[in-house]
């Protein structure tokens, strides 16, 4: 060989390991997609869960808790084909063909990958988890996750704890990674609302593996692993005690309950019923089920009737409309009306009932004289001229928004409706031709077209107990044990527009309902109980029964409002209801002069349900 070739040789030779060792460098050293892939032959990252954060009732009691579970993974590149399946599913406690079908996995899916955990089974309690923990070492490939679920110690309060619920795709792909399949969020209630406070955060584990996969230890001494932080602690403000046992009242009737600390705007208590019991909806091989019943129930015991159904408010309006009118001094406290047992103007009459002559709006209020408040109603209405109705009604509506109807309150569970307080474009357009306010008239005495949720009227209950100003319903006390953590609209005071000398009339006449008038049934001798009935007509059965008041008269301690669909008068359920939960909320008990009345109430189903019995 020529000095000439062998010089050639060489040259190539040395090429082409420069050019091998370039080509390794460059992989190893420069391409991060090459280190990322080798680093994950090595290290596994592991999600560490955190517990979420637990709800308690005003005085402390736990209302949710954390139940541990464990999910189980595998990572199916990890597996040993060689395993003992039928051992491994006898320590779980499941059939071959159960696992065999867990891990027919669409592997084109790109969701999924062998060489990434993959959950097969969820949920696993402790006592079947223990048993496979201490074998899982013989199964390559398999991993534990132990996860945190809700639990409720009591049945009560489901409509506003809500439920947690795994994400579906649409959720993970808009959290921009905050949430991974197979995770959990609140979906409805309190747990969706203070979702960003309960969930915690997740921490970080990284696990160095051998080149067969076997843990070895943590990487680089835990220098990368990050602890999970578990979710806020949330303080409520509903009374456990007063919930259960309103609850109770409510039992085989429809309908809502809602009861306020008025000088904080602090829920004690909101009952929608049907109710049901909220563990039926926490995370178990036997949810869908449940799910399913409740949603197929006629009876619609997922709809919050509480905030979500919009009732005519009847008679307990007139307080309202004997406000704004002693506003506008339209009327005076001590004017008289005659009423002969009917309102009549041109050729309509609208009817009352016999009671004692209304010498004033107390008296008006206490006997809950339609004539009053129908020729109140419609001064209001033509304040500007009979035949500018939409002028007056515009000046009424403009005190409603202030007294918060017409819009949703805000309150801190989802779903909250704005009730209906129509203007001059609604009946525009019901009456083209033209409208006069006595075609409205029916509003004026809480029927027609206005409608309020039960959160509104017991917000109204609050406002006549504040004498003017109110601040937005609300459950949350404190977070993590600070009451300044709350969202500032719970902190900031609203005022209506009406002086508070007119509140004293009002107030007057809703305690001469409870001492000697129409709310009879709701007096309790001490605790200076102001309420006002309403029987709210329904033209397709039972009138519906309705009330609103607070107590004491003097320092208000509680608000209530109830309406109970299809059981009458406002005095024959409704005021009972109310005066109950005051008593049971001021006194702690009920008296033994009123228990037979009481347990009336708990005996006695009302509307529909009584038909289906």
């Amino acid at each position: 060989m020529d000095k000439a070739r062998f010089t050639i040789i060489q040259v190539f030779i040395v090429a082409s390991l420069v050019l091998l060792v370039g080509k390794a460098a460059q992989l190893q050293l420069f391409n991060e997609s090459y280190r990322e892939k080798a680093r994950s032959t090595t290290l596994e990252r592991w999600t560490l869960y955190p517990s979420r954060g637990l709800l308690y009732d005003r005085s402390g009691k736990l209302l949710v808790h954390n139940n541990p579970v464990y999910d189980l993974e595998v990572v199916v590149n990890q597996m040993d084909p060689d395993m003992d399946t039928a051992y491994f599913c006898k320590l779980l406690d499941i059939s071959v063909e159960d696992l065999r079908k867990k891990l027919d996995i669409n592997w084109k899916d790109p969701r999924y990958s062998k060489n990434l955990p993959i959950t097969i089974f969820r949920n696993i309690d402790p006592y079947r988890f223990t048993r496979l923990e201490e074998h899982l070492y013989e199964f390559p490939g398999f991993y534990s996750v132990l996860r945190n679920l809700r639990d409720y110690p009591h049945k009560s309060a489901a409509h506003m704890l809500g439920y947690i619920s795994e994400v579906d795709q649409r959720i993970v792909d808009k959290s921009e990674g905050e949430y991974l399949p197979g995770d959990y969020i609140g979906v409805t209630g309190l747990e969706e609302k203070y979702e960003d406070d309960l969930r915690g955060r997740k921490g970080a584990a990284y696990i160095l593996k051998d080149n067969l996969g076997r843990k070895v230890g943590s990487f680089n001494k835990g220098a990368l692993d990050s602890a999970a932080v578990s979710g806020d602690n949330i303080t409520l403000s509903i009374d456990l005690e007063l919930q259960a046992y309103a609850e109770s009242l409510m039992k085989n009737k429809q309908g809502g309950i809602v009861a306020i600390e008025p000088s904080t705007g602090e829920i004690l208590t909101l009952v929608s019923s049907p109710f049901y019991d909220p563990n039926l909806l926490s995370i178990k091989r036997d949810r869908g089920a449940a799910f399913d019943s409740l949603a197929s129930d006629t009876l619609q015991p997922f709809f919050n009737r509480a905030i979500m159904a919009q009732y005519p408010p009847a008679s307990i309006f007139k307080s309202v409309v004997a406000l704004i009118a002693l506003q506008e001094n339209i009327m005076q406290a001590d004017q008289p009306i005659r009423c002969p047992g009917y309102y009549e103007f041109g050729n309509q009459v609208f009817g009352c009932r016999e009671h004692p002559r209304p010498r004033n709006v107390s008296v008006a209020l206490q006997w809950s004289c339609n004539t009053y408040f129908f020729r109140t109603y419609q001064e209001i209405i033509d304040r500007f001229g009979f035949n500018r109705p939409d002028l007056g009604l515009n000046l009424f509506n403009d005190y409603l928004e202030t007294f918060g109807l017409g819009k949703p309150l805000g309150v801190d569970i989802p779903g909250e409706e704005a009730g209906n307080v129509p203007g001059p474009d609604f009946f525009n357009k019901k009456y083209p031709a033209k409208w006069f306010s006595s075609y409205i008239l029916s509003m004026g005495i809480g029927q027609g077209e206005i409608e309020l949720t039960t959160i509104q009227m017991a917000n109204l209950a609050a406002i006549m107990a504040n004498k003017g100003w109110y601040y937005p319903p609300h459950f949350i006390r404190n977070i993590n044990g600070d009451p300044s953590e709350i969202p500032q609209i719970y902190q900031t005071r609203k005022e209506v527009p009406i002086d508070n000398t007119h509140f004293q009339p009002v107030i007057d006449g809703m305690e001469l309902a409870v001492t000697a008038g129409t709310a009879r049934r709701s007096y309790v001798p001490g605790l200076d109980i102001c309420g006002k009935t309403g029987t709210s007509q329904n033209p397709f059965g039972e009138d519906h029964s309705v009330f609103f008041g607070f107590a004491p008269k003097n320092d208000p301690k509680i608000a209530v409002a109830v309406y109970v669909e299809n059981a009458g008068s406002g005095g024959a359920f409704a005021a009972p209801i109310s005066s109950f939960i005051m008593e049971k909320y001021l006194n702690d008990s009920i008296s033994p002069r009123r228990k037979y009345l009481e347990q009336y109430i708990l005996d006695t189903p009302t509307g529909n349900i009584a038909l289906q019995q």
